[in-house]
């Protein structure tokens, strides 16, 4: 947890802890954490509880900064500002404690800006091998069940081929916690109704994916009502390759992404959980300033089951990436 000072971050540890979902480890100084456990009234105690790395004093101080210097010494990067990094930034710390194993996962985004913290993360943890395009998957349970968007925050204008990249991704993510994928393709044409080329672009992306993966229930173009009502789209394109409810909206741009996700998670008075990135190499996610402390928790369930999985696909490089599936329960 590289916020490990926040409020919101040590509520969220409490629940971790008391649920028995991992040994958190926090980030932040040691005076600070333990003096706002105690004005929090929290029962979590160094050591015993979680692990704490105090930016100020860390025996490992020196691996830090010098680890950090030769990953991004070709990015204009000196040993002076490794050092500072080193004490300063809490998601660059999270980022390498990740890379050198020394932690399983990260979680980041409470504070600042989502670019900066995927920058670092980037940059350090970096991409997993054949990935070109990093993206965001922002979750929300509401009523009628859960419903993923893409890409909420990381690529502003994709290309077909980009998002092509990011829905096997999304679809691969949703498949390691037992969810089968049921994808569409969103945009303001329906099947074919415009020809232009914000239009033809998510056209595209369909016939590319249906080549790439043809076990994945996907459709597209199509409206968003059409995508989550199947009378509607019964009506529309009777023979539509997408059956029940998409659970999966794949928006074409990040303005689109960001708004219905948005839209979704307060009309539809929903739960919120990541946003996941994509893409990357080992588990990440980049939450916003809107995180609670149960969202926090909940992100850390995720983060844990891709985790194992990230975990097992190391001691067997061999095996299809998502095809173990984990049952997950999310707290509301």
């Amino acid at each position: 947890y590289c916020e490990g000072e926040e409020e919101r971050v040590l509520r969220g540890a409490q629940i971790v802890v008391d649920e028995g979902y991992a040994r958190p480890i926090l980030i932040g100084r040691k005076h600070v954490v333990e003096s706002r456990i105690e004005r929090l009234n929290l029962r979590l105690k160094v050591d015993e509880h979680f692990d704490l790395v105090d930016p100020e004093n860390d025996p490992r101080y020196r691996d830090f900064w010098q680890t950090y210097h030769d990953i991004m010494a070709r990015s204009g990067v000196t040993p002076a500002v490794a050092r500072t990094v080193m004490r300063t930034n809490t998601t660059a710390i999270g980022a390498l404690l990740v890379r050198r194993g020394e932690a399983d996962g990260m979680i980041c985004g409470i504070v600042g800006q989502f670019m900066k913290h995927y920058h670092d993360v980037v940059d350090i943890v970096g991409l997993r091998p054949g990935v070109e395009t990093a993206a965001a998957l922002s979750c929300v349970i509401v009523q009628d069940g859960t419903l993923f968007v893409t890409d909420a925050h990381v690529n502003p204008e994709p290309s077909a081929s980009q998002i092509s990249e990011v829905t096997l991704l999304a679809s691969d993510e949703i498949r390691k916690f037992g969810i089968e994928p049921r994808v569409a393709l969103i945009s303001h044409s329906n099947f074919g109704t415009h020809r232009d080329e914000a239009a033809q672009k998510m056209r595209s992306v369909y016939h590319d994916i249906r080549t790439r993966e043809p076990g994945l229930m996907i459709d597209g173009e199509m409206h968003a009502d059409a995508a989550l009502s199947e009378e509607i789209r019964d009506a529309i394109m009777p023979g539509s390759t997408l059956q029940g409810a998409a659970n999966l909206l794949v928006m074409p741009n990040s303005d689109a992404a960001n708004i219905s996700y948005n839209m979704l998670k307060v009309l539809g008075d929903g739960i919120t959980v990541g946003p996941i990135l994509l893409g990357v190499a080992q588990p990440v996610f980049i939450l916003t300033y809107t995180a609670s402390p149960l969202g926090i928790a909940n992100a850390t369930a995720m983060a844990c089951v891709s985790a194992q999985i990230h975990e097992e696909e190391q001691a067997d490089p061999t095996r299809t990436s998502g095809t173990k599936q984990r049952k997950l329960t999310v707290m509301g």
